[in-house]
């Protein structure tokens, strides 16, 4: 189902608008387990509605899922010109980091947009920017990222088990692994949804 907001963009489309509809619907349903399938939806959409920032957004989304790095940057930053919503930027900086950039990805979060996230955005920020300081080899740097925003041990939150995901890779990546098997005991824990591979990890660590 698509929301209201969506579909209030759609029904100025006129006679395309049911079309563009149903493609949108398509690739929210093929996403996780036909990617490429749910691309090729998306980009229909976005051929029929290029103007609409609902319909860039979805396409670099669902670009991103499918390791389309450069085109989920393209279809992104259309969307962020469009409406000025800064919510995909991690999204962004990620994609930046996948097409070898990580210096791009830390200017991205070192931005003033970047500093407007809040909740899961800023934590997926967070998250990015300390693995693009571990592409460049700043590995104390990428721990402090994290530290710096916050790991909330007392106050879990609905990121957590995946920013501490990333928290316990950056302390494997500086030898600290007594505080990285916790980190990975502690996502593990978190993980109700099954985000991340905290439990394999943690019996992959030398003991």
């Amino acid at each position: 189902m698509l929301d209201r907001s969506v579909l209030r963009d759609l029904n100025g489309l006129g006679p395309k608008a049911d079309q563009v509809a149903l493609h949108l619907v398509a690739a929210g349903v093929l996403v996780d387990e036909d990617p490429e399938a749910a691309l090729e939806h998306a980009r229909t959409a976005r051929a029929l509605a290029p103007r609409l920032a609902p319909v860039r957004e979805a396409a670099g989304v669902v670009a991103y899922q499918a390791g389309e790095w450069a085109e989920a940057v393209r279809e992104l930053r259309a969307a962020r010109r469009i409406t000025g919503d800064q919510s995909q930027l991690p999204l962004i900086a990620d994609s930046e980091r996948a097409l070898g950039r990580p210096e791009r990805a830390i200017e991205l979060a070192q931005s003033p947009e970047a500093g407007q996230l809040r909740g899961p955005a800023a934590a997926e920020m967070a998250i990015v920017h300390s693995g693009a300081r571990r592409d460049l080899g700043e590995d104390l740097a990428a721990l402090t990222v994290l530290e710096r925003f916050g790991l909330s041990e007392g106050n879990p939150q609905p990121w957590s088990a995946r920013l501490w995901y990333a928290y316990a890779e950056a302390l494997v990546a500086v030898d600290r692994m007594a505080e990285a098997r916790r980190w990975f005991t502690a996502a593990s824990a978190a993980d109700q949804d099954g985000e991340t591979d905290a439990a394999e990890r943690l019996d992959e660590l030398p003991d």
